[in-house]
């Protein structure tokens, strides 16, 4: 009986030995994504690796400060050494030309990407450096806008500095914003928000062109069509308090242009009939700039808005009807522009009484205070001195009765337009015919009182002048 022959089992073949290029797992690693250890298959330490590459981006971008890329870069640094290290590092010299390829496929457009970027944004900040210097706001935000987020990652504190010349030049727009509407809507509060932001940027280094620039935009802008609204803006910058910098240059502008904005003011308030003001205008000119070659044209502004206040307020008192005595009778009033009181024709306003004074020569008579020498306020009529007594017959009784005639007495009041002054303050009489043959007077059926003893002559328009010619005619 033959045994069958034994065979022994094949045993199973060792698992291969991964082999790792030392120089590989480095230069994946100086990709900062983690590739060195994904060739190694530490799969965690390259999400944890990628985490916190991503942090410290992070805090690059947001602090953008030059520690912020030294930490990046020694972070950088211990990645690749630990990737090094980790493959075993001058002990494992291997060379495996596929892991080589991966490494340098992935790291080298990286690398390159971060290089490009860092040289394009080290350029940007120069041409934003340069646009600033030059004054130029229009040329910073342009090429400001032109850093996107990848510039910020590889040349964050390049942009950084290139993003504090566009904010400030941000804010230089919103000052000019602001200023522009000081100037249209003569709005003293937007001139102040506008000066406190050019302050505010001023104060910070670097922006003494751009400010310079923004301030020449507004001072260039004066004096402005309105010459009421120059005004206020200039008095807004006379007023401002100095800070002992480049704004204070604003005061050159005030003197350049404010002597004929108080003048155009004045003359536009007196087109207005705001004369008042007017006069404050011009007043303010000769105050602040007694020596400027238009003192002469705002003295004589001064002169004619204050007969223009003289004679609205002359006017306001006359008011009424010419039958009553108005205002001006009990507290008159000066109009330095009218003639004096003197020899002649000095032709009058007449108040009070035109029952006679209706019967005035026109020449005598004027109709607005403007063209006026004297105001002549006339009082109710009382009886005057006697001019005849006569006796008369009634018809129905026989009686007689005695009746005189008196002048017309009235009460006047006289006063210089010019200073006034009350000239004439006494009573006129006027005459007229007397004992006219028969008079009218009403008696009762059952008894005849007569008529009243005393009654008014009866004066002709001769009587009524040569009454007042000592008053008017001269």
């Amino acid at each position: 009986m033959m045994d069958r022959p034994m065979y022994a089992s094949p045993e199973p073949a060792p698992p291969p030995v991964r082999v790792h290029d030392p120089l590989a797992v480095a230069v994946g690693n100086a990709s900062l994504l983690g590739v060195g250890y994904l060739i190694l298959g530490r799969r965690k330490t390259a999400l944890g690796t990628g985490i916190i590459t991503l942090v410290l981006l992070s805090i690059l971008v947001s602090a953008a400060q030059w520690w912020c890329e030294t930490l990046v870069l020694l972070w950088w640094a211990a990645v690749v050494a630990h990737g090094w290290s980790a493959a075993g590092g001058r002990t494992g010299r291997v060379t495996v030309g596929g892991q080589r390829m991966v490494a340098l496929g992935v790291t080298v457009p990286v690398l390159l990407a971060a290089g490009l970027l860092r040289f394009d944004a080290a350029r940007i900040e120069q041409r934003v450096a340069e646009a600033r210097e030059d004054g130029d706001c229009a040329r910073v935000l342009s090429d400001g806008k032109s850093a996107w987020f990848g510039h910020r990652v590889a040349g964050a504190p390049a942009i950084s500095s290139g993003d504090e010349a566009v904010d400030a030049c941000r804010r230089l727009r919103t000052a000019e914003a602001k200023l522009t509407t000081g100037l249209t809507a003569g709005d003293t509060g937007s001139l102040k928000a506008g000066f406190d932001i050019l302050a505010s940027v001023l104060a910070e280094p670097g922006n003494r062109r751009t400010v310079g620039t923004a301030l020449d935009g507004f001072l260039g802008r004066l004096p402005t069509q309105d010459a009421c609204r120059t005004v206020t803006v200039t008095d807004w910058l006379r007023n401002r308090r100095p800070d002992h910098d480049a704004l204070d240059r604003s005061s050159s502008a005030v003197t350049r242009t404010a002597p004929a904005a108080l003048v155009g003011c004045g003359d536009n308030l007196m087109k207005a009939k705001e004369w008042a003001s007017a006069r404050a205008r011009y007043q303010q000119l000769l105050d602040q700039y007694p020596q400027d070659g238009r003192t002469g044209t705002a003295k004589e502004g001064v002169r004619e808005a204050t007969l223009s206040i003289e004679l609205a307020h002359v006017r306001s008192l006359l008011e009424g009807s010419y039958d009553e005595q108005p205002g001006y009778c009990s507290s008159p009033a000066k109009y330095s522009g009218a003639k004096a009181y003197g020899r002649g024709i000095n032709r009058a306003l007449f108040y009070g009484n035109d029952e006679y004074t209706d019967d005035l020569p026109g020449k005598w008579r004027v109709k607005d205070a403007a063209d006026a020498v004297l105001v002549v306020c006339v009082g109710e009529q009382k009886q005057g001195s006697t001019v005849e007594t006569c006796t008369y017959r009634s018809k129905s009784s026989g009686k007689l009765y005695q009746v005189s005639f008196h002048k017309i007495a009235l009460p006047v009041k006289v006063y210089e337009l010019r200073t006034g002054r009350l000239v004439v303050n006494r009573k006129v009489q006027i005459g007229g015919r007397s004992c006219p043959s028969v008079i009218k007077y009403n008696s009762s059926f059952l008894d005849d009182f007569g008529p009243d003893p005393d009654r008014y002559v009866n004066p002709s328009k001769s009587d009524v002048r040569a009454a007042f010619t000592s008053l008017i005619d001269r």
